[in-house]
């Protein structure tokens, strides 16, 4: 059999390029902002998880711009190596303290944060129990690891502690979950989880790559939203959303984290973030705790969204974040409305399986603090008619 045989019968992009409704890998010509111009056209930016609008931030542009005249473009390096800058170092201090954490290490990108911590901590006749809406970094990341997995039904504690049951006495166990779910928006049940975890002696490690600059004091995430400081084992994060740049980290006790440091393959055999961009995400981190009241603003403009898709009728998942769902079911539907959403001016993310279940397919909505009620009511509008075209009913959903 030639190794390309499934190449070759991989036609669905074709089919969808076909129909004029492929969706993927839109030209974006200008700043990731609230308007951008993409393929010559002026859009709405409502599919961006630049939740903080802090990449045409002037304090972290002029951060980015300054550490690439002082080190340059690059480490050319592994951390382990020639490739730590006394930014990663000061990012890492100032990433524990606003976490209330000891310790946090910084990776190249999210996906390898989670790929590195698990297949570190999670080693051979350990266990790692996932929600099964968990990001698919979560799952390479178990998948790297010489641990048994077992997955639970979407924010059902009853089979979490029915797969906690299953753990040896004699094995390591970690519960991983994201904070806030990127498709849905919704946030974990980290009471129950963190309870369940400490009942059957089990860590736990939360993905908040969604969370930070969106819920919790100040933006400090899950733990902090739900009172629960100190309760959690391990938190992950990214720069490539609220903070506004690229890589990611893990924070957690010292032991842990310096664990890590030395056992994690990601994080051992890569080169370390870029100047610039760590620059820039110690300026983002720095605006935050600043200026905590952006926070609130994506919260109002999120309130605001939901109200003005509700006057136009549109079928809406019901979320407590700044990622707002617009139900539409089918692919073909989904990438039809997409495309001509996109015609008129509004970008906005389709999702289909294996990202959401089949017959769940939808927009995925997200915000930015930066965007205005003024454009979300021109974007609800257009929505709205665009909907309207297509002949499909719409209802809130909750």
């Amino acid at each position: 059999m030639d190794l390309f045989d499934k190449c070759k019968a991989f036609t669905k992009p074709n089919e969808y390029r076909e129909k004029g409704t492929y969706p993927y890998f839109h030209c974006l010509e200008s700043r990731q902002a609230k308007e951008v111009v993409m393929e010559g056209k002026r859009r709405i930016m409502l599919g961006s998880n630049n939740y903080l609008g802090l990449t045409t931030c002037k304090d972290v542009v002029e951060a980015a711009e300054k550490a690439l005249a002082k080190y340059g473009t690059g480490c050319s390096g592994s951390r382990f190596m020639n490739g730590t800058l006394d930014l990663h170092v000061e990012l890492e201090r100032e990433l524990a303290d606003f976490l209330g954490m000891e310790d946090a290490i910084t990776f190249p990108t999210g996906f390898q944060t989670n790929l590195g911590i698990i297949s570190s901590m999670v080693g051979r006749n350990d266990y790692v129990i996932c929600d099964r809406e968990n990001h698919a970094s979560i799952y390479d990341g178990c998948r790297l690891s010489y641990g048994t997995m077992l997955r639970y039904h979407h924010s059902d504690m009853d089979e979490l502690e029915r797969m906690l049951r299953k753990v040896p006495a004699t094995s390591g166990c970690l519960i991983v979950t994201d904070g806030v779910f990127s498709m849905k928006g919704d946030i974990c049940k980290l009471p129950e989880s963190v309870s369940l975890a400490r009942r059957y002696g089990a860590r736990i490690m939360v993905d908040d790559s969604h969370a930070l600059g969106v819920i919790g004091k100040g933006g400090r995430g899950t733990a902090s939203h739900f009172g629960l400081e100190g309760e959690v084992d391990i938190i992950m994060g990214t720069f490539s959303k609220s903070f506004a740049s690229l890589g990611g980290f893990m924070a957690g006790n010292r032991i842990a984290v310096d664990y890590a440091r030395h056992t994690s393959r990601p994080f051992i055999f890569s080169a370390s973030m870029p100047p610039a961009n760590t620059a820039s995400a110690l300026a983002a981190l720095r605006h935050l705790k600043s200026q905590p009241d952006i926070v609130e603003r994506l919260k109002s403009i999120a309130d605001y969204t939901r109200a003005s898709f509700r006057s136009h009728s549109i079928e809406i998942v019901d979320s407590p974040t700044p990622i707002i769902p617009i139900m539409t079911r089918t692919a073909d539907y989904t990438l039809e409305l997409a495309k001509n959403l996109y015609d008129n001016g509004v970008y906005v993310n389709p999702v289909l399986p294996p990202g959401v279940p089949e017959g769940e397919c939808l927009l995925r909505v997200s915000l930015m603090a930066t965007v205005t009620e003024d454009l979300v009511d021109e974007a609800a509008g257009i929505i709205a008619e665009e909907i309207r075209k297509l002949g499909h009913g719409t209802n809130e959903v909750s």
